[in-house]
């Protein structure tokens, strides 16, 4: 008797596992099935509405510069192309339309120039030079950000799910990929570099005339 509980045991466990491998191997399946349902992403890109705050920070700053914290955003929102198929559904990219830009500007004045005095518009005239080459960065890498988010779009394949339920996960899956796609990485790294460039190029060009008026 127990022989046969033992049986009857061990052959639920060999239909249970052979059921589980069934599924890992048909995935795939199903999945390169979902490659015929691939369409071309059409990309958008647009720059957010900024702002920007001023603040005097209680602790002494550099008296003859101030500061600017340049805050970047990029969402990306993703239009999905939803097939159903046989055994489930087809998840791919219809349309990205991403928003790429800067969204705030805090920019920080030493407390030692007092709000409306020629001192404090001197330096806060010089931060506004660093806000506009901020701004110049995104407007000169519209191009190659449009072309690195088509890449990154285009490359990734619709991805097959069994349950409706899970479509939003597999969209998240596609958003994550697409920043995670070596051209989207790269593109941020130029526009970090040319920041960088740019800023220290005001600063090397601002001998502090205008702000030394101010001290005559």
């Amino acid at each position: 008797m127990n022989t046969l509980k033992n049986k009857g045991r061990w052959i639920r466990l060999v239909l249970k596992y052979f059921g589980i491998l069934l599924v890992f191997m048909c995935a795939p399946v199903f999945a390169n099935e979902c490659v015929s349902y691939k369409i071309t992403p059409k990309i958008t890109i647009s720059v957010p509405t900024w702002t920007k705050e001023v603040v005097q920070p209680l602790e002494p700053m550099n008296l003859w510069h101030g500061n600017v914290v340049a805050t970047m955003v990029d969402n990306y929102d993703i239009v999905a192309d939803i097939t159903s198929v046989e055994d489930g559904f087809c998840v791919g990219i219809k349309q990205v339309d991403a928003e790429i830009g800067y969204s705030n500007f805090l920019v920080q004045v030493d407390i030692r120039h007092v709000p409306n005095t020629c001192s404090y518009d001197a330096v806060l005239a010089h931060e506004d030079q660093h806000i506009r080459e901020y701004l110049s960065v995104i407007d000169d890498f519209q191009v190659g950000l449009h072309n690195a988010l088509y890449s990154a779009a285009d490359s990734v394949m619709p991805i097959f799910v069994y349950n409706s339920s899970d479509i939003d996960m597999a969209i998240e899956e596609i958003n994550n990929k697409i920043q995670s796609h070596p051209e989207m990485v790269i593109i941020k790294q130029k526009i970090k570099a040319d920041e960088e460039i740019r800023n220290k190029r005001i600063d090397k060009n601002d001998n502090g005339d205008m702000l030394k008026k101010c001290f005559i």
